[in-house]
């Protein structure tokens, strides 16, 4: 074995150890039961005080962080878990302000049936109010509700846009003057 085919070996094998240790991996404070060869894994870490959210396996079907002391989620925490089936974080201090945003909308986009469940703890004006629930209105003013993504789309689109008016608006000078050319040609015949 030369050192190129080595080299090679030997990334190939650092890949796999890291994909297995990424989607693997339970989390020290939760109890993980596999549900079969390639089912996917049943995370249980309710009823443990976690004030946040653990890093989990990709490969999480059902996921129960109910009874515990999350107050919000990270905006990204749970978007690699893409074969979830079952979610359950009821039973914690939900804190209703902007920052519950992202866990509002992923509940949303999963078609959780939870967030029936799920109470808001704070601020006072809408305590034990069902997330599910909750307006715009009553989020309070947030300095960013829309991704940066979102803002530089919104920046790129209007730049675009006034591109598009400018060109056509010279398009529209050009054929005035080329008609006024035409004409003052024709007469001149």
């Amino acid at each position: 074995m030369n050192k190129t085919e080595f080299i090679t070996v030997a990334g190939f094998a650092i890949s796999l150890l890291f994909h297995m240790t990424q989607t693997e991996v339970c989390p020290p404070s939760c109890n993980c039961k596999s549900l079969g060869e390639m089912k996917g894994l049943h995370i249980d870490c309710s009823s443990r005080k976690l004030t946040e959210v653990p890093a989990l396996p990709v490969n999480t079907k059902r996921l129960y962080l109910q009874n515990n002391s999350l107050t919000s989620v990270p905006p990204g925490a749970l978007d690699s878990l893409l074969s979830l089936e079952e979610v359950k974080i009821f039973d914690n201090p939900w804190n209703c302000d902007c920052h519950i945003l992202y866990l509002k909308l992923w509940l949303e986009d999963v078609s959780a049936p939870s967030p029936a469940n799920i109470r808001c703890a704070t601020p006072a004006p809408v305590r034990m109010k069902p997330l599910r629930q909750l307006t715009g209105n009553e989020l309070g003013i947030c300095k960013r509700l829309l991704p940066i993504k979102c803002l530089e789309f919104f920046w790129r689109d209007l730049i675009l846009i006034a591109g598009a008016i400018i060109t056509l608006i010279l398009v529209a000078w050009a054929l005035k003057v080329s008609k006024k050319l035409v004409c003052q040609i024709n007469l001149s015949q």
